[in-house]
């Protein structure tokens, strides 16, 4: 499995905005992409961490062609106005956990 991350920094003042039109119209469209496994944003605790916008991909070829598509890029521009400096993409391989058979004993 694969995850993407995209890192972004709200503006405070209309967070509840963005999470509404992330919810309504970001999500929606995300969950029905061809190898999408999940898409959730991530609240910070901290005040002054970024939201995280996380989606899950059956294969890295899926979530490629989901970015190829445009799709990804007309997505982060619905919530342009209330992020307060450039998103940031990050991608990552999922790793299995494994146990052995000694540690099952």
């Amino acid at each position: 499995m694969y995850a993407r991350l995209t890192f972004l920094k709200l503006s405070r003042d209309t967070s509840d905005l963005a999470i509404k039109v992330y919810n309504d119209e970001i999500l929606p469209v995300v969950r029905s992409q061809k190898g999408n496994i999940g898409c959730w944003l991530l609240e910070p605790t901290n005040a002054t961490d970024d939201y995280i916008s996380l989606t899950e991909w059956v294969s890295p070829n899926d979530a490629d062609a989901y970015e190829a598509s445009g799709t990804y890029r007309s997505l982060v521009e619905k919530i342009k106005e209330y992020y307060t400096g450039k998103p940031v993409l990050k991608t990552y391989n999922i790793a299995e956990f494994k146990m052995s058979a000694t540690a099952t004993s």
